[in-house]
């Protein structure tokens, strides 16, 4: 029988989530799609619900859409920056979110920079706890409309050959990926310069899982979907390679290679680099879906606000 309600109070991570667990978030992530093709885009679903999200890092997409996925459930948001708060004036993490909390507080949506700052969080308030991005170690909602995308255009994931490309080092989103797509059977290949690769895999790559190479066109053959990662030279602190245009060239997905593949799906998780990661013409290809990872944003994360709510799931 299928899962009915998640076995999670909070999403932390999709290290802990089993593949009936991700299949549900995904089967409700559909659902709640159907919303957001109609005239009125609103559902009453959490009416009567608060969310904050706590954001103490810069974000644009990820951000806007989790507030229009609380907006489409008819939930009450409140939206918080570090920026001009009382963090600016020293106050901790753990004040600003009992601060929060005393105010009635449902559920909370956090970004910061500081990897394992949402488990944290759960030690200290009562509130269902959703990763929105902790430092350099996993971006959960982020894999899961990657997930949702590919399904859409390559069916099952199950032996599915999906090749992650770029800076693997400093990404979150391969970390959750990485997870999510190993527990719904996906072969999984790592692709970057020495550099931008972990010394040890271990923690990413569980019992050898993982394909780790240095080629580009080793990746790319036999893929059915290619994932391009954001150069994040703002976590690197010093360039690990000698320009953006020498990665491009080895590393960059050109029109050559959609050629070349004719079946390649090609992802990015944004803000994409043009020129950079992906060649111009290849963000703009037919077969590049990263528009529908934008899309397929709002409605995972609806699927995991209504399943975390206590109105759809339970620990």
């Amino acid at each position: 029988m299928p899962l009915q309600e998640l076995r999670h109070r909070h999403l932390l991570g999709l290290k802990t989530y089993g593949a009936d667990e991700i299949a549900l978030i995904l089967h409700t992530a559909r659902e709640f799609r159907e919303v957001l093709d109609r005239p009125i885009r609103r559902v009453p679903t959490l009416r009567g619900v608060t969310v904050v999200n706590l954001f103490f890092e810069p974000s644009t997409r990820t951000r806007i859409s989790f507030e229009l996925a609380e907006k489409r459930l008819s939930a009450d948001t409140v939206n918080f920056s570090a920026s001009g708060s009382s963090v600016s004036k020293g106050e901790t993490l753990k004040d600003t979110a009992q601060n929060i909390e005393a105010m009635k507080i449902d559920m909370v949506v956090v970004r910061h920079s500081s990897p394992g700052a949402p488990h944290f969080l759960t030690q200290c308030v009562d509130a269902a706890i959703i990763n929105a991005g902790d430092g350099a170690h996993e971006h959960p909602t982020q894999a899961l409309l990657d997930m949702l995308t590919i399904t859409d255009h390559c069916g099952s994931l199950e032996g599915l050959n999906v090749s992650i490309i770029g800076d693997i080092l400093h990404s979150r989103v391969v970390r959750s990926n990485i997870h999510g797509l190993l527990a719904m059977g996906a072969n999984v290949t790592i692709c970057g310069p020495n550099p931008l690769l972990p010394l040890h895999l271990d923690g990413m790559s569980p019992n050898g899982q993982v394909r780790v190479t240095h080629r580009l066109e080793e990746a790319l053959e036999g893929a059915d979907v290619a994932m391009a990662l954001r150069i994040q030279m703002e976590r690197q602190g010093r360039n690990l390679f000698p320009s953006t245009r020498e990665y491009h060239e080895q590393y960059g997905i050109k029109l050559e290679h959609m050629n070349r593949y004719p079946d390649l799906k090609v992802m990015h998780p944004g803000p994409v680099n043009r020129g950079v990661e992906l060649a111009s013409e290849v963000v703009d290809h037919e077969r590049a879906v990263i528009l529908n990872q934008v899309t397929n944003g709002v409605a995972v994360r609806m699927a995991v606000l209504y399943l975390l709510s206590g109105r759809g799931g339970s620990e």
